[in-house]
């Protein structure tokens, strides 16, 4: 993108990135861009302008006011997770945990944070002492919305993970809109990865829901009066589905991040 308008003919050209924690800076035969991180209104993934684009199969985008640049580095997952870091690594926040568990809206307050970007995820260090880890492969819902943040309206985003016991829980994360939007993208990618419909029965539904308000999967057949061949058959279809994984070969089971993502869009329906 160039002023706002998409461009047929971009290709790649080869050249050298220079990275750290205040700018990026492209070198190449036709000389050398300099951007200042804070100049960086948003990072993305794929931009299939044309077919010389899609030759490359990993790259990431970053968004400078009305222009799109697309960077593809050699190790592509090493030099994604050096941007985020060069962005959030840190870096100061505030953040909320739990603010729900298992469905139910928690008495926590708003604290200081530090993030810390991994390869896999995130970790925030709370003031407190409490320490959040939210990996990509476990996000199911993450939103973004705005709430009183220790007295001030803010943007946040609403990540749903699972706890160290396996249960659904949302963390909740505020700080300037830069970074807001940057911790978005890093955790939209996991959020990309886990979605995926599937067409469940009520009883199916019924099951998502008991497990995601932190029923065990042992107790799931007295809670909702079902039988417990039954319960066992579902439980078979939601593991080849991927909505669930098998954790003990007792057929205990604890829900994927889709299954989390259908049972919390059923309960709303409720």
């Amino acid at each position: 993108m160039k002023d706002g308008r998409k461009l047929n003919d971009v290709g790649w050209t080869n050249g050298r990135i220079i990275l750290s924690n205040k700018r990026v800076v492209l070198v190449g035969n036709g000389g050398k861009r300099t951007f200042a991180l804070s100049s960086v209104d948003d990072i993305g993934g794929r931009y299939d302008a044309n077919q010389e684009i899609q030759r490359v199969s990993s790259y990431l985008s970053l968004r400078i006011g009305d222009d799109v640049f697309l960077i593809a580095a050699e190790d592509h997952e090493e030099f994604r997770t050096d941007v985020y870091r060069a962005f959030l690594d840190r870096k100061v926040i505030k953040a909320r945990h739990p603010a729900i568990r298992g469905g139910v809206v928690q008495d926590t307050e708003w604290e200081q944070a530090r993030v810390k970007v991994e390869a896999e995820g995130i970790s925030v260090a709370q003031q407190s002492g409490a320490f959040v880890r939210l990996e990509l492969d476990d996000i199911g819902t993450l939103e973004e919305t705005e709430r009183t943040v220790m007295g001030e309206k803010a943007p946040v985003i609403e990540a749903e993970h699972t706890d160290d016991e396996g249960t659904s829980v949302q963390t909740y994360l505020s700080g300037r809109p830069w970074m807001v939007a940057v911790i978005k993208s890093y955790l939209g990618e996991g959020h990309d990865r886990n979605r995926g419909a599937v067409e469940l029965s009520e009883s199916e539904r019924e099951v998502l829901m008991a497990l995601y308000s932190g029923v065990s999967s042992f107790e799931v057949p007295n809670f909702l009066g079902m039988e417990v061949d039954r319960v066992e058959e579902i439980f078979e279809r939601l593991i080849e589905a991927e909505v669930l994984e098998e954790v003990r070969t007792r057929r205990e089971v604890a829900l994927e991040p889709r299954g989390r993502n259908i049972a919390s869009e059923a309960m709303n329906e409720q």
